[in-house]
């Protein structure tokens, strides 16, 4: 029997069925003719600062919607569409853009910014978002997408620790375990990008002005033939400047120890730009990285912070609490932007790569894990395309069949603790791709542009943007479920109201303060 296998049988259905997730789902606000709408965020929606369920990530006109934890993926879907539901109700005749890539956007300047208020929390969320305008052009920053929160219940670290025979703190054992799951899943998530990329094709206006390798598609529209996710490939959420972190997922150590350079030492080409021109703040700081939330890596270990604290902080100080898996395109053709086969495809996923052999991580292999990403992410449904494995290509098809071989035990035992067979059918469903590529989402949008919307992404996006409005207007919504959320509207507000009228010190001291935070403090970095 594998270590896999002996890791799955000691998890007892009770801990399987106590698997927890959550989503936070990236969109883009646009008027009825498929550009990127102006207005301010919805007074209805309550304090972009203080909402536990609605805010904006980094335009005024990009919402982020988030679920709370859950551990029931139908659950979890069922409160992502009633927040859905009430956002419906305060945008008029805006619609949220059903796709990744973003819809059609004014010159880079009339993006609007995210707005939160005058507190300095507040200033500091929007600074750091002036910052990223400067360094990377607000066009990038319009790429959305849905994050995938994941954790294990604490009942099964114990039984995972003593099949692995380790000694020391539980808590330290899960900090490695989690580590382990990260590095897995950086060697394997190019099989994500496969199956659910959804991003082939771009509308002219994001790459305005930037040098590119896309091919016309139609007017007004660029694509690559066989690309799965171009928002995930050297087109997307990129930089050139991050390339150069080479962060370490062999501890979290190691992690934190990766990105205090990047988060403490000046980088010259963002000391030019200077930290304000007199009373105009342009950026947090003149490090390569403003904040941990700036490395763009593709999974993250997290850890809820307390108000004021840094995240590698609240890492170094209890451990890492739960992974956010960040590559997941948004799918246009569902109007929630991720499906429950999709969601129950991630929890075996990320089981296997839980219980899996996780070696150390090594600049080699970082370096090949990246090449395989961007090879799938610009040509995965290209039947000849070759992977980087220990110096041997292969394709797609081969190593991705031998990966689902390896996730069917614990999509079965997925099932015996829920009971019927989804997580074996998502499984199913995701064979069926790796036979036929024309059946991944990045296909059917390339089938449907040329065969609906004579070759336009803002015709198709704007009308399935329009068919989910329709959709979720039309659906019911429980008058407790919108009294509820009328109510955390109003409790948000007077939240921000109460944060502004308690701060004690000038915008420029708060700013100091904050990035002067010690980072690699705390029991968990010792």
């Amino acid at each position: 029997m594998s270590g896999m296998e002996t890791k799955m049988r000691a998890l007892p259905p009770e801990v399987l069925r106590g698997i927890r997730r959550g989503i936070e789902k990236e969109s883009l606000r646009v008027r009825p003719d498929g550009m990127l709408a102006d207005t301010p965020h919805p007074a209805g929606l309550g304090s972009a600062l203080a909402h536990p369920h609605i805010t904006t990530d980094f335009s005024e006109s990009q919402l982020e919607l988030i679920t709370g934890v859950h551990t029931d993926v139908d659950a979890c879907l069922t409160e992502l569409e009633q927040i859905h539901q009430v956002v419906y109700r305060e945008i008029g005749d805006e619609m949220l853009w059903c796709a990744s890539m973003p819809c059609g956007l004014p010159a880079d300047d009339a993006i609007p910014i995210g707005q939160y208020g005058r507190s300095n929390v507040g200033r500091a969320k929007t600074v750091y978002r002036l910052g990223l305008s400067y360094r990377y052009g607000r066009r990038m920053q319009t790429i959305s997408g849905v994050h995938y929160n994941f954790s294990l219940p604490e009942t099964a670290w114990p039984l995972l620790q003593e099949v692995a025979r380790s000694d020391g703190a539980a808590d330290y054992y899960q900090d490695e375990a989690y580590f382990a799951l990260m590095r897995n899943f950086r060697r394997h998530s190019w099989l994500l990008l496969y199956l659910f990329g959804a991003s082939p094709t771009v509308c002219s206006t994001f790459v305005a002005g930037r040098a590119h390798r896309l091919n016309e598609f139609g007017a007004g529209t660029l694509f690559l033939p066989h690309a799965t996710s171009l928002r995930m490939g050297p087109l997307g959420y990129q930089s050139d400047a991050q390339a150069t972190l080479g962060v370490s997922y062999n501890s979290l150590g190691s992690y934190a120890k990766s990105l205090h350079g990047a988060l403490t030492e000046p980088y010259p080409p963002y000391e030019a730009i200077g930290i304000r021109n007199g009373d105009e703040y342009r950026q947090l700081s003149t490090s390569l990285l403003q904040i941990e939330n700036e490395f763009y890596g593709t999974i993250r270990p997290k850890r809820r912070i307390r108000t004021g604290e840094r995240p590698l902080h609240a890492l170094g100080e209890r451990g890492v609490e739960y992974v956010e898996v960040r590559l997941m395109d948004l799918d246009p053709f569902c109007p929630l932007g991720i499906a429950a086969g999709t969601m129950r495809f991630l929890d075996v996923f990320l089981l296997h790569c839980l219980l899996h052999d996780s070696p150390p991580d090594t600049p080699e292999e970082v370096t090949a894990i990246t090449c395989d990403r961007q090879r799938v992410a610009e040509s995965g449904r290209d039947a000849a395309l070759q992977l980087v494995e220990r110096g041997t290509g292969t394709t797609v098809g081969d190593r991705g069949a031998a990966l689902l071989d390896e996730c069917e035990p614990i999509a079965a035992a997925l099932d015996a603790a829920h009971g019927g067979s989804s997580y074996r059918s998502a499984l199913t469903d995701a064979r069926a791709a790796l036979g036929d590529p024309a059946r991944v989402p990045s296909a059917r949008m390339v089938r449907e542009i040329t065969e609906r919307y004579a070759n336009s992404y803002v015709q198709f996006g704007k009308a399935q943007s329009l068919r989910h409005r329709e959709a979720l207007l039309k659906s019911s919504l429980a008058p407790e479920t919108q009294s509820r959320f009328v109510r955390l509207a109003e409790e948000s507000l007077a939240a921000q109201r109460r944060i502004e009228a308690t701060d004690k010190v000038p915008f420029e001291t708060y700013r100091q303060q904050y990035i002067n935070q010690s980072l690699l403090g705390g029991p968990h970095l010792r």
